[in-house]
């Protein structure tokens, strides 16, 4: 079976990963686990967005703390509210809506009450009768169609964000006291209630009010009995003008600020109970809590532009969009999280991404659509988590792959150059077989047999490694690598597993090579003078260069696995440390052959030994002895 490209192997597994953790959390979001975040966002887009403009329908006449202490009783008497009632006829308002309980006689003036109470444009209030059918009944004197309730649906949280319209009973349909007044207002405007395209809609003017359901938007658990819209509040302070009840019952009030208004009458006192939590509350500690005649004012706010064409109601997207927005977003995040791979790069994207994402939702929010906002978040941040987390496995791995086949020999410059070429390198665990243009460099310790009969095998051991310990550092300090030791001897090869392709980087690794080895001459002459004064055997060593063609890559099976550079210049290499072994007087014999010695830029001073016949080889070998450094490459 033909193997598929890598980079459409990692697509493949983008798109998978991205596929699954958006699986997860749409169940995670189906059984309400991230309801109250994006409950949360959107209060905080509630916040954010400016307030509307005071609704110049709308009169509040709030009755204050020191409305009670004037009146100095609660329940307010039905004389109090009379009188308000009567002057606030006098300046001929379009319907007057009155948030107080009158189910109960609160004498005196309970007559004149009454009288107030038959008004046509007074609407009254009654509460939704609980399981045991309890409720709270409206005065006696106002006909049903005159009477709404005032209940408030809130969300598990406490806050308010939705706004009920009807709710059905054994008996009949109830409507709300808000619906109630916004309906008596727009019937003066020839705006009657209507069937919408779904006969059980209801519509308004221009508006169709689609009812709420348990999954609508954000909403996965809520309980959406009834008639349900989401309340669309107009401002947090200053939604209407607002007066006293004092200011009224004095007659101390404009009467164009009545005629031909909305007036709602209701308790804003703390002592009255009828206070509320609402999107804006998170922000206002001092006074977190709305009145329940403010949040009625903002549903029949709410009503009126939407049968006006004002204001539009939100919108929502359909199942399969949002799965197709949340499905999006991860697969960005996925694809970053796997391509950008510095970590300040992988930050900053992430940072636009969000931003991106948050102001886009907050954009259309602006526009009356409400997008899912926490779970394109959560999504995001998740999959980047799973990505950077598989990336960071598959990053150790394979860096235990090339310790494992390269070894911890390699010079840092060498060892970075390799880990950042990693993924080039690295194919299915193995270091595919390159062709490369390289040096190697055989040692060996000139007599080594003879030396093992003069220590103990610990001490031999222990003397060897010595030894070994040395010259390895030259080699890493030379940016070589030791492919392998061969007992008493190694081989370094420079100019792999990075490719060398120029003249100038291959002449560089031959320098290399040939300073490698007069390093190690060096450090063979300082350990003599340690083991000399420690009564230890002295050594000479051989050392064989060679600069040509190789091929280097994984040599073995899934169980044991080795770096291993395979070619003729390999063989010759080995050849000329071994050759006439005889032919030493100093400590380090070094030969290079004319392959080497025309990279070497007349940096080094050699010796000609002269067409060779090395062992093995049918070719003659120009061979070379090096007899240290030339003046130049120390000025």
């Amino acid at each position: 079976m033909t193997q598929l490209p890598a980079i459409v192997m990692v697509q493949l597994a983008i798109v998978a990963t991205s596929a699954s953790v958006t699986g997860v959390l749409l169940g995670i979001r189906q059984v309400g686990w991230l309801q109250p975040l994006e409950l949360a966002s959107y209060d905080l887009m509630v916040r954010l967005r400016p307030d509307q403009e005071v609704d110049p329908r709308l009169l509040l006449v709030t009755i204050t703390e020191a409305d009670i202490k004037a009146q100095k009783r609660w329940p307010l008497s039905d004389l109090t509210i009379a009188t308000a009632l009567k002057n606030l006829q006098q300046q001929q308002p379009s319907v007057i809506g009155l948030d107080l309980y009158r189910d109960l006689p609160q004498e005196p003036g309970t007559a004149a009450l009454v009288k107030q109470l038959q008004q046509s444009n007074v609407i009254a209030i009654t509460k939704v009768p609980d399981a045991d059918d309890i409720g709270v009944k409206p005065p006696p004197s106002v006909p049903n169609e005159r009477v709404g309730f005032n209940d408030i649906a809130s969300d598990p949280d406490g806050v308010i964000r939705r706004g009920l319209l009807f709710v059905d009973t054994d008996a009949t349909t109830l409507y709300a006291f808000s619906l109630r007044l916004a309906i008596a207002h727009l019937k003066q405007q020839d705006i009657t209630p209507q069937a919408g395209r779904d006969a059980n809609h209801l519509r308004l003017g221009a508006a169709e009010f689609i009812p709420l359901e348990a999954t609508t938007g954000a909403y996965q658990t809520v309980d959406a009995g009834g008639y349900q819209i989401l309340l669309n509040y107009r401002a947090r302070h200053k939604l209407a003008r607002q007066v006293t009840l004092t200011q009224v019952l004095n007659g101390a009030i404009d009467p164009s600020w009545v005629k031909g208004k909305i007036v709602l009458i209701g308790t804003t006192a703390r002592s009255a109970k009828d206070l509320f939590l609402t999107p804006y509350s998170a922000a206002e500690p001092q006074n977190p809590l709305m009145p329940g005649v403010v949040i009625h004012a903002q549903l029949v706010s709410q009503l009126l532009s939407a049968a006006s064409n004002e204001i539009s109601l939100f919108e929502y997207w359909a199942d399969w969009v949002e799965m197709l927005w949340l499905g999006v977003w991860v697969l960005i995040g996925a694809s970053l999280a796997w391509f950008v791979r510095h970590p300040l790069g992988l930050a900053l994207a992430m940072l636009t991404t969000m931003t991106t994402l948050l102001a886009t939702c907050y954009t259309l929010f602006l526009h009356q659509l409400w997008v899912p906002v926490a779970l394109p978040v959560v999504g995001v941040l998740t999959v980047v988590m799973l990505v950077v987390s598989y990336r960071a496995q598959r990053a150790q791995r394979q860096q235990m792959m090339m310790m494992k086949l390269l070894g911890q020999n390699t010079s840092p410059e060498i060892a970075t150059a390799l880990w950042q070429s990693r993924d080039r390198l690295l194919k299915a665990g193995k270091l595919p077989g390159q062709r490369l243009t390289a040096t190697m460099l055989f040692t060996d310790i000139r007599n080594f047999s003879v030396l093992s009969e003069q220590l103990p095998p610990e001490d031999l051991l222990e003397w060897l490694n010595e030894y070994l310990s040395a010259i390895t550092e030259e080699v890493k300090a030379n940016q070589g690598i030791i492919n392998k030791f061969t007992g008493d001897g190694l081989l370094a090869v420079f100019g792999v597993p990075m490719n060398r392709r120029t003249p100038i980087e291959v002449s560089q690794d031959a320098c290399l090579a040939v300073e490698c080895a007069l390093a190690m001459g060096d450090r063979l002459d300082q350990l003599n003078q340690d083991w000399q004064t420690r009564n230890q055997p002295l050594a000479q060593m051989r050392v064989g260069i060679f600069t040509g063609p190789i091929v280097a890559g994984s040599l073995g099976g899934k169980e044991r696995l080795e770096y291993a550079v395979i070619g003729d210049s390999v063989n010759i290499a080995s050849r000329l440390e071994s050759y006439e072994k005889h032919r030493q007087t100093e400590t380090c014999r070094i030969l290079i052959a004319q392959e080497t010695l025309v990279h070497l830029q007349n940096k080094f001073v050699v010796e000609p030994w002269g067409l060779l016949a090395l062992k093995g080889k049918q070719q003659m070998v120009d061979v070379y002895r090096v007899l240290g450094r030339a003046r130049a490459s120390k000025d």
